[in-house]
């Protein structure tokens, strides 16, 4: 099949090479010339693992291309995709000013019946505006389908070669059996559904998700009040098949480019139909709320921040990813600086992302972990990359001023950290095997 993918950032440039690797003829296209320049010479522009590789060999055997010119893409086309951001706006809304020029461009270049999926997120009714768009631009026949992405960052590989299922909103036979063939060789588990309830499936499952990481989150607030712990209450829930374990890991809350921004955009989607989304809202504001016990715990340990020397382990929102749009460390260093902390960073791969964001004359980056924190009244881990969890705490505690953890992430065990005489806080925990073994 001849693909054109349009939109060459994160979802569109994943898509692109799984979409080559089975098979497919797949041209990207992208209007950021230096963006293509890079990818042509086998350049990337974000921190994926495993995505370099596999598009150095679907680039090397012709089955993937990357091109200014959407004219000849499109006309060359049985599918053409539309992946192209949809920032929030101040409202919380999504802006689809890039979809609408995207279809738009795809509409002038037609020659014939073509079927436009989009799978940028879209609020739901957008496939409708959508094929509105391209009406009013060409006489020639086209079918528009929905066709939601759910891959996660750091994993989106394994997740779009292995999902756990394909949505495929479509109201034309012709167009649903196009894209059913297109994913065939992915899963077995396709759901062919409305357009509306497609668009609406993506939005649903990202603040489902979000909800289960702010109960949980709750429920780690109320067990540093009762003397319970969350790895263990977590651990019991999630073995209850109707609850599961996923996404039951307590922490500073959720950050990246999908949850704040689809939970804030689904709110509106219900306010604009005068529903008051009243349980999401709370998601959120849990979720906002939860990264400042960061700031208290460090109160608690420290008194005073002003002056202090605090090392942050981790920036991007999660581990195996170079992303820090909306990742709690944004906000809680600036927080810091406020206080007047003098702050020492350390991330494997995020360091240059995170400053562009955030520069300060009392900000110092550092290439390695143990670096970081020497000298440091506390140190904050904010992600839980690998390097990180595995790092000598006995070393950690010998190199800083004052041998304080505040673990965001719960990635240390009570009986290491004692080893190694570190002060040690983390979120939501107490020590349920010291009081079986006193009792």
């Amino acid at each position: 099949m001849k693909i054109t993918i349009i939109g060459t950032g994160y979802v569109g440039l994943v898509s692109g090479v799984c979409y080559a690797e089975i098979g497919n003829q797949v041209t990207c296209v992208d209007n950021d010339k230096k963006k293509i320049s890079m990818l042509r010479d086998g350049e990337i522009p974000i921190y994926e693992p495993g995505l370099k590789e596999l598009m150095d060999i679907n680039m090397n055997v012709g089955r993937l291309h990357f091109t200014t010119e959407l004219l000849e893409a499109v006309r060359t086309a049985d599918l053409v995709i539309v992946a192209v951001g949809t920032p929030p706006l101040s409202t919380g809304e999504a802006d689809l000013s890039f979809v609408e020029s995207a279809v738009h461009q795809v509409a002038l270049a037609m020659n014939g019946y073509l079927v436009i999926a989009i799978k940028s997120t879209v609020p739901v009714g957008t496939n409708v505006r959508v094929k509105q768009w391209i009406a009013t631009k060409t006489k020639h026949p086209f079918d528009v389908v929905s066709i939601p992405e759910f891959m996660r960052e750091g994993s989106a590989i394994f997740d779009t070669m292995h999902p756990d299922r394909i949505i495929i909103g479509a109201d034309s036979k012709r167009a649903s059996t196009l894209l059913f063939e297109l994913h065939r060789p992915l899963s077995d588990q396709i759901m062919l559904t409305d357009i509306h309830s497609a668009e609406m499936i993506k939005y649903a499952s990202n603040a489902f998700l979000a909800t289960k990481i702010s109960f949980i989150n709750e429920i780690a607030n109320i067990c540093e009040k009762v003397g319970a712990d969350v790895e263990e209450v977590a651990l019991g829930m999630g073995l209850d098949r109707r609850i599961g374990s996923s996404f039951l890991k307590a922490g500073i809350g959720y950050g990246g480019s999908c949850f704040p921004k689809d939970t804030k955009a689904l709110i509106q989607i219900a306010g604009n139909v005068e529903y008051d989304f009243k349980l999401l809202k709370s998601v959120v504001e849990v979720n906002q709320m939860q990264r400042w016990g960061i700031i208290e715990k460090l109160k608690q340990a420290l008194g005073t921040l002003k002056g202090r020397k605090i090392a942050i382990w981790g920036l991007a929102f999660k581990p195996g990813t170079d992303d820090v749009r909306e990742a709690p460390s944004l906000e809680i260093v600036a927080k810091l600086l406020e206080l007047g902390a003098k702050i020492r960073l350390y991330d494997p791969v995020a360091m240059d992302n995170f400053l562009r964001y955030l520069g300060h004359p009392d900000i110092i980056g550092f290439e390695d972990a143990l670096e970081a924190v020497t000298g440091c009244d506390a140190v904050c881990l904010l992600t839980e990359w690998e390097v990180i969890c595995e790092i000598n705490l006995k070393q950690v505690a010998e190199v800083m001023a004052s041998p304080i953890i505040i673990d965001g992430r719960n990635v240390f065990d009570y009986e290491s950290v004692k080893k190694a005489g570190i002060i040690y806080f983390p979120i939501g925990r107490s020590k349920p095997m010291d009081r079986i073994q006193s009792t």
